[in-house]
This record gives C-alpha cells, sequence and structure tokens, in this order.
C-alpha cells in the first residue's frame, strides 16, 4: 500500500503529539498523519504514580483526542526506513507512505547496563508501554523485596511510590555520593534522602551493582561494596539513550552527544526532515555544549517550533538552547532545580556568586501545614547575570522553580530579581517582606 500525505510524524508520544496539534493550528489546509508502534501509550511523567497514587494504571493513559479532533490520521505501524531522495517512508508492515515535511519524535529507550544476570526474570526496564507497565506492575506488587538501581528523577519517584505499599521492603543503589547529583547541589539531595529514609527506604550510594544472582528469576544482587542483597523484583531507573537508528539509516548527521543533530528550528541536515524530544540533540544554554536532557517539558517545547516551522519560519526562536527544568515530589516534599548547579558552573569555569535564602511557604508562618522553603541562586559574579536555581520545600516551589527558569531564559540580573515585583497570599506563598527568590537576589548583590 501508497499513500501521500503532507506532513508525517513518526512516533505517539507527548513531543509528536504536540508537534501534530501544532501543524495543524498553524498549516489548517495540509494533511497530517502519525505513525506510532505502541497503541497504548502512557503519560511519562505519570509511570512511578501508576504503583499506588492513580486508582488503576489506565488512569495514566496518554490520550489521543487531541488528535482526533485535529483530523490528524494515526496508523498503528513500525517506521522501518526513510528514503530521503524519494522522500517515501517504508514500514513494518510494508506500507510506504510519501511526505513533505517528516517529523522524527522517535524517543528513547531505557539503558540496560552490562551486568551479570541482567537478563533474569524480575528485572524491568520502564518501557513507556500500557501493557508492558501494567505488567511490571502487577509482578511488583507480589514481591517483598524491591531494588530500584539509579537515583536520578526516575529512581527516586519509584522508591517513594513502592514505600506506600504495605509489606515492601525497598532498597535504592546509586553510584555517586547523592542522589539527584546531576541537578542538585548536596544539600538539596540531602533533603530528598532525609525525606525517604523517613519512609523506611534503604539507600545505599556510592555502590554499584555487580551481579544478579537466580535460577531464571533474580533472588539476590551483589553490590559493590561486596553486601549481598536478597530481592525478588528489581528496577532499572539509569535513564536512556536517544533512538537514532532510523536517522542513522537515512544518513542523518548525530550530534556529539548522540542525538540526531538539529538547528535552532529543529530542522535535520535534511531541510524536510525535523527531530523533536529525546531522540533529538540538545545543546546547552550557556556553553553550546552537547547536553543530554531528556524531559516532556522540553520535548514539547520543541514539537511546538517544528510544528510551527515546517514550512516556514513563523515563530523565531529566542531561546535557542536548552535549559535543564527538573522538579519533583517526595511525600509533600518538593524540589526543582533550573539551570546551573553550583558545581557544575564551577566545573565549567564560571566565575560565580550565590545567593541563598530560607523562609516558609505560607504567612504568617504560623498558618496550618506551612512548610520550610530553601532557595538557592547562582549569578555570574561580573555581570550578575541569573545561572541556575534550586528550590525546596512545598507546593508552590513547582511554579516557583518555573518563575526561575523564566528568568535565567530572560538572563535578568540579581537587580531585576531584587526588585521582583510577585502576587502573595497567606496560603500560597511566602510573605511579600520575605520572598524567598528576592531574600536570595539581595545576599548575591551583598557578595558582589
Amino acid at each position: 500500500m501508497e499513500k501521500k500525505t503532507d506532513v508525517l510524524v513518526i512516533g505517539g508520544g507527548p513531543a509528536g503529539i504536540v508537534s501534530a496539534v501544532t501543524a495543524r493550528k498553524y498549516y489548517p489546509d495540509k494533511n497530517i498523519l502519525m505513525i506510532k508502534d505502541i497503541e497504548n501509550g502512557v503519560i511519562p511523567c505519570g509511570i512511578p504514580y501508576m504503583i499506588k497514587s492513580l486508582k488503576t494504571p489506565d488512569e495514566n493513559k496518554l490520550g489521543i483526542l487531541a488528535l482526533e479532533k485535529n483530523n490528524i490520521e494515526v496508523v498503528i505501524d513500525r517506521a522501518m526506513r526513510i528514503d530521503r531522495n524519494k522522500k517515501i517512508v517504508e514500514t513494518k508492515n510494508n506500507k510506504r507512505y510519501y511526505y513533505e515535511k517528516l517529523i522524527l519524535a522517535i524517543g528513547s529507550t531505557p539503558i540496560s547496563p552490562p551486568i551479570a544476570g541482567i537478563n533474569k526474570k524480575g528485572i524491568y526496564l520502564v518501557y513507556k508501554d500500557m501493557k508492558s507497565l501494567k505488567n511490571v506492575i502487577a509482578e511488583i506488587k507480589k514481591a517483598k523485596n524491591v531494588l530500584v538501581i539509579g537515583g536520578g528523577f526516575i529512581g527516586i519517584e519509584f522508591v517513594d511510590e513502592l514505600s506506600k505499599l504495605k509489606g515492601l521492603n525497598v532498597y535504592l543503589v546509586e553510584l555517586l555520593p547523592d542522589l539527584l547529583a546531576n541537578s542538585f547541589d548536596s544539600e538539596f539531595s540531602k533533603l530528598v534522602e532525609e525525606q525517604l529514609k523517613s519512609k523506611n527506604v534503604k539507600i545505599l550510594t556510592d555502590t554499584g551493582v555487580e551481579k544478579f544472582y537466580g535460577s531464571k528469576k533474580v533472588d539476590k544482587v551483589k553490590l559493590s561494596n561486596g553486601k549481598e542483597l536478597i530481592v525478588d523484583a528489581v528496577i532499572l531507573g539509569i535513564g536512556s539513550y536517544p533512538n537514532t537508528k532510523l536517522a542513522r539509516d537515512a544518513d542523518l548527521d548525530l550530534g556529539k552527544g548522540k542525538g540526531i543533530w538539529v538547528d535552532e528550528y529543529m530542522r535535520t541536515v535534511d531541510p524536510d526532515i525535523f527531530a523533536i524530544g529525546d531522540c533529538a540533540g540538545k545543546r546547552d544554554f550557556y556553553t553550546r555544549k552537547d547536553a543530554s536532557v531528556m524531559l516532556a517539558s522540553t520535548a514539547t517545547a520543541e514539537a511546538r517550533i517544528a510544528g510551527a516551522n515546517l514550512y516556514k519560519l513563523k515563530v523565531i526562536r529566542e531561546n535557542k538552547g536548552t535549559i535543564a527544568i527538573y522538579s519533583t515530589y517526595i511525600d509533600g516534599l518538593v524540589l526543582g532545580s533550573a539551570g546551573l548547579t553550583e558545581k557544575s558552573a564551577e566545573k565549567e569555569g564560571f566565575e560565580i556568586v550565590v545567593g541563598e535564602a530560607n523562609g516558609k511557604d505560607k504567612h504568617p508562618v504560623t498558618l496550618p501545614d506551612a512548610r520550610a522553603i530553601k532557595v538557592k541562586l547562582i549569578f555570574s559574579k561580573q555581570s550578575g547575570i541569573l545561572l541556575g536555581g534550586q528550590v525546596a520545600g512545598g507546593i508552590s516551589c513547582g511554579e516557583m522553580i518555573n518563575l526561575i527558569g523564566v528568568a535565567i531564559q530572560k538572563r535578568m540580573s540579581s537587580t531585576e530579581l531584587e526588585t521582583l515585583q510577585v502576587a502573595t497570599h497567606p496560603y500560597l506563598t511566602s510573605a511579600p517582606t520575605m520572598y524567598p527568590i528576592v531574600l536570595a537576589a539581595q545576599d548575591a548583590s551583598g557578595k558582589m
């Protein structure tokens, strides 16, 4: 079978969906078709919460209503080959699709480390597939001892959720000295570790896994410190690598970070082929070095850029780099990070000044459920420009880190942040007289 379309999107995750819907908005007369190889996808950020917080795993289903409403055709199939000269995509089901513009939103694959015994039953990679995840969750709920490998966002959110299951022993192993070490400085990492330990999660940092034991199913692991743990389920949460084979086979260039090379408008070396999301290369906002950021928020921002600019550059991109903006929630504790940490700024050679502030996330602080709040801002010493920030505290921190992210993108200075005008309310924010971002900026200015 052969079929022609104007815009062909490969991949049905958040990036693929947003790019297709954006293309419909800007190019209403174009035919848009999506090929995806997972029939029932999931909302990536909601995966850990399928274990307990959601009533059923199906509540985390990635809906396609937006595609139907925007008259975007969806085909369940797998793209196998791109012929750039003829502008054809060939699929696993022996179908051929002709395109004018092609968007690759082909995602990433979980990393499976080369550990002896890694292929035993009971050891699970985290795929963004409803059928696979339902099976994993059902098996984990039968377990008594679960090990999560990886102390990044995936790992800590999984162990937080697993700790809610009664009668389950939960272990977390991280090779680095701190949890969330790539996104936070140590004093923030310690807050996460303390919170998880208070929920009886056994945390082993500076520790690796050397071997899995068991006949067919895993029943024990050997750690790098020589200790052994009895386990009957293991979750691998150590990250992912970009899916690039389809692009490589079509002779599209890769960046040094191994993602598909793209320009500021998500165009590959072929001007009619775009790449977005986890499969696309990223460049750091400050240094232009390749960055290994895989976030749904980043992916959807790239999707909007690609979808708007398929045929003409309609939306000019102002922020020509990737700012890693993260937030997480661990049993009431919210942490957020944007841009450079103190240690990453120093590693890159920036001369910096650090501003810090502590307070409460409500005012007066005697209001019910007021939580301690901590803010740390990183500035360039000479220019005073904001390079990064971290926050920890209650729910308001989830949006506070977004405010810091905007300030980074607009290259705001410590002086501008000192005079920031914000809305405050006793139940929603810190006091206007003691707003933590303002206080942290003042702290930094005093050191300049």
